[in-house]
């Protein structure tokens, strides 16, 4: 599913309006779409309050309160700025029967207060996705009245994509209104993800068409609750060429490796793993488990001597590749180990646990031929050159993460030494490190700073957070549709490292297994939210859950929803 900038957007509908989908039947359809998703998700004793604004979004908002209140609702209309002169959709809707009140009539918003108070569902169609400026006059008024109301309903400190009851002071509860925003929570900007002080948390965003790339970028990204794209017929085939989209279960469905009953562990890969130091022994563990989980054939563990006892005793599966170290933490002189043995294996992931001791760094450098060892000037370090020859003659496909990250941040020139396609998956401190800035930078510009990255470097950047980046050196990028303070946990990025490792032991190509092994990850994250809970679940949570993710994904192999609930459905 693609996912639109506020100029692709208009440009799409312009380009569907010129192949004969009317303006107007699109507004037809996008305020259907709201009115038939409260339908399946509410009863028809509720009352509905639609906040109306003065452009296109407040037009979807009239349609919405037209078919809700031909289903039967109690619809109450209330507009801002909005001039009923010549308005189809303000006649049709007076003609249904609603209730329409007017800004300009309302002296002190005294209509507006039991309005909102009364409501059980708040559909906010005040301002669509053209906001670029702060909100003012009105509209920030009666945001504003609105926000007072729902507050004063909803228990205190408690966010809102929750419901909570209250009691009133005749003893019987009272429910908090929930918000539908229309297309977007009115103030979000749809292209940088900024949000306005007077916008409106909403529990759930119904959106036309094709989500927008300010949905997924934070802070706004917190008002936008559950997305649900609405289909308004314009034909897919107008966003072919927009480079970015979100991942969905038919993609994955579709990219999941086969399992052919006459397979063997070859027929599934080979992945070895370079990771673990004395301080850090989980890492290694929940990498080659993460392989293992999404079915790698076999794993096989490259760990110093030291730290061998204490894995192999947890982890059985795995065999076992010890290499040359000091004091726990690998040298130069494990290159030639891995060289001899590294023909055969169809992924490599280097990173987890590996430490920052100045001699891992140069492994690191010397496995990755990189030909400086150079620390950058600002660490005022200088070290050896690394030797030729002493790179393996072949490196299979690379997944590098964590202190891999960390060791190419101290390096000069260190992409481009790496193999077109290698998997980079930082975190944003990391991925700051990596670019020479911020990380406030780096949130602020996720996805940009991902496809240059990825572009720069020529490798697949997999940006980790709340709504992980998977950008290809190609141009195209991947959104995937999970955010979940489950996945805020120390080794949930190991996780993710070895899953995408495994897939691409199993034939994936690098992005389609970094997409994959992505949604997966997130997948497992919010079983464990939903099994557990937001909090004290741990990285080792996720292992037993990915087979899980992908049984529940092919369980559902070609019917048209989701049986767990994402960020997005359609």
């Amino acid at each position: 599913m693609k996912v639109v900038t506020v100029e692709q957007m208009r440009a799409i509908e312009r380009a569907a309006a010129a192949q004969g989908l009317s303006y107007a039947t699109m507004m037809e359809n996008a305020g259907h779409s709201v009115a038939a998703w409260l339908e399946q998700h509410s009863s028809l004793d509720q009352r509905v309050l639609v906040l109306v604004g003065p452009g296109n979004n407040g037009g979807d908002g009239l349609v919405a309160a037209r078919y809700l209140r031909q289903a039967g609702f109690a619809v109450t209309v209330y507009c801002a700025k909005r001039d009923a002169h010549e308005d189809e959709n303000w006649k049709l809707a007076q003609s249904a029967g609603v209730a329409i009140h007017r800004s300009e009539e309302d002296e002190g918003y005294g209509r507006l207060h039991p309005l909102a108070a009364q409501a059980d569902w708040i559909v906010d169609a005040l301002l669509g996705t053209g906001v670029s400026r702060p909100i003012t006059g009105v509209i920030q008024e009666v945001l504003v009245v609105v926000r007072e109301e729902v507050h004063r309903r909803r228990a205190p400190g408690q966010p809102a994509e929750f419901t909570y009851a209250m009691p009133t002071p005749a003893g019987q509860m009272e429910k908090a209104p929930r918000i539908l925003a229309l297309d977007v929570p009115s103030g979000l900007n749809c292209d940088t993800g900024a949000i306005d002080a007077a916008a409106l948390p909403a529990d759930v965003c119904v959106t036309p068409a094709f989500p927008k790339v300010g949905q997924f970028l934070f802070p706004g990204a917190s008002y936008v609750g559950e997305l649900v794209v609405a289909d308004i017929g314009i034909p897919a085939g107008l966003a072919a060429d927009i480079p970015v989209e979100m991942s969905t279960p038919q993609m994955i469905r579709d990219l999941l490796p086969r399992r052919p009953r006459d397979g063997h562990k070859g027929t599934f890969g080979k992945v070895m793993v370079v990771a673990g130091s004395p301080n850090y022994t989980g890492a290694p563990y929940l990498a080659a488990s993460a392989a293992m989980r999404v079915g790698a054939g076999l794993v096989t563990l490259a760990v110093a001597e030291l730290v061998h006892p204490i894995l192999a005793a947890r982890l059985t599966e795995a065999t076992y590749l010890l290499l040359p170290h000091e004091m726990g933490a690998l040298v130069p002189a494990a290159v030639k180990v891995l060289q001899e043995r590294l023909p055969g294996y169809d992924a490599l992931l280097l990173g987890p646990g590996l430490g920052r001791d100045e001699k891992t760094v140069e492994f690191v450098a010397r496995l990755l031929a990189v030909p400086q060892m150079e620390k950058k000037a600002r660490l005022g370090f200088v070290g050896s050159t690394a030797q030729d020859g002493d790179a393996p003659s072949h490196l299979p496909s690379m997944v590098i993460d964590a202190d891999g990250l960390n060791a190419l941040a101290d390096l000069k020139d260190w992409h481009k030494s790496l193999h077109r396609g290698a998997v980079l998956t930082p975190h944003p401190g990391e991925m700051s490190r990596l670019m020479g800035t911020t990380i406030a930078e780096v949130e602020a510009k996720r996805l940009t700073l991902a496809l240059r990255a990825a572009q720069e470097w020529d490798t697949v950047v997999v940006l980790k957070g709340a709504y992980t980046v998977i950008a290809a050196p190609d141009g195209r990028a991947f959104i995937n549709p999970v955010a979940t303070p489950a996945l805020a946990t120390a080794g949930t990025g190991d996780v993710l490292a070895g899953a995408v490792a495994g897939l691409i032991a199993q034939g994936l190509p690098p992005v389609e297994a970094a997409v994959t092994g992505t949604y997966l990850h997130g997948l497992a994250g919010q079983m464990v939210s939903e099994e557990i809970g937001l909090a004290g679940g741990v990285a080792g949570d996720l292992l037993p859950r990915l087979p899980r993710a992908i049984a529940a994904l092919t369980a559902v192999a070609g019917s048209g929803t989701f049986e767990l609930q994402l960020a997005v459905t359609e």
